[in-house]
């Protein structure tokens, strides 16, 4: 099943500013959580997902517990913001689905709610980079949450030509100073041939992505800092669309970007 937005809901790569790495931006609190028009479709992916593959899209280690948890309740606590009607037994999300949130399985919980992914990261005590502790991860983009689990910035993102130690100094002081009350945001650019939105791949292994494929897609990546464990929680929404539903604008400017 191909599931495509009618319109990119976000392309802070269409300015200068924004294609500059790694193109971080200040988010108001009240956007960190976002829904599109693409909601249901891939609302039931993901429950397909959690159904049939939960151990390979969901993952938390023992100290990511109380992250997880704390997360689960902010999210929670935002919702009714976005259209949801939450009360204390269930969630009824805006396509008129009920769910009941499990402060057991919190990721799992967050999955069936939302159509971000969500990532929680941990600087333990002495170590120089946070590490990837827990993950919700239905729509990688390439990569293998078994992979990346308890690995540190720099070697997570050991593939990417870019990400260089310099790069990864300056991101990691970024994700030190991240303070709660100012999420940070940004958007990448992919173009596919493929559109399944759950695309894992071993690292190093050759991608199906494609100067000519037809499929524009793009991550709303949101950094927000949980005040009482001091995680760092890192948000993943995908949008994709069909190249054909691009405005003239935007693909004047993809044909000058390297993707």
């Amino acid at each position: 099943m191909v599931i495509v937005n009618a319109a990119l809901p976000y392309a802070p790569w269409m300015t200068p500013a924004g294609q500059r790495l790694p193109g971080v931006m200040p988010l108001d609190m009240a956007e960190w959580l976002f829904i599109d028009d693409a909601y249901g479709a891939q609302m039931a992916e993901r429950a397909r997902l959690l159904a049939e593959i939960s151990q390979r899209v969901v993952a938390c280690q023992p100290q990511a517990a109380a992250a997880a948890r704390e997360l689960l309740a902010r999210v929670l606590a935002d919702l009714p913001g976005l259209g949801f009607e939450v009360t204390q037994s269930y969630v009824t999300r805006p396509d008129g689905v009920q769910v009941q949130p499990d402060p057991a399985r919190p990721l799992w919980s967050l999955g069936h709610l939302l159509q971000a992914d969500f990532c929680i990261l941990q600087k333990p005590q002495d170590a120089a980079e946070h590490v990837l502790t827990a993950a919700i991860l239905c729509f990688p983009s390439s990569w293998t949450l078994s992979e990346k689990l308890g690995r540190p910035l720099l070697r997570i993102h050991a593939p990417v030509d870019s990400y260089d130690a310099q790069m990864g100094a300056r991101v990691q002081r970024m994700f030190d100073r991240i303070r709660p009350e100012q999420p940070l945001w940004r958007a990448n650019l992919l173009r596919y041939a493929n559109p399944d939105l759950y695309q894992p791949r071993r690292e190093f292994a050759p991608k199906d992505k494609r100067h000519d494929g037809v499929y524009i897609r793009s991550e709303r990546q949101v950094l927000l800092r949980l005040p009482q464990s001091g995680a760092v929680v890192f948000s993943i929404h995908t949008a994709q669309v069909h190249y054909d539903a691009l405005t003239p604008e935007q693909r004047a400017v993809l044909a000058q970007l390297s993707v």
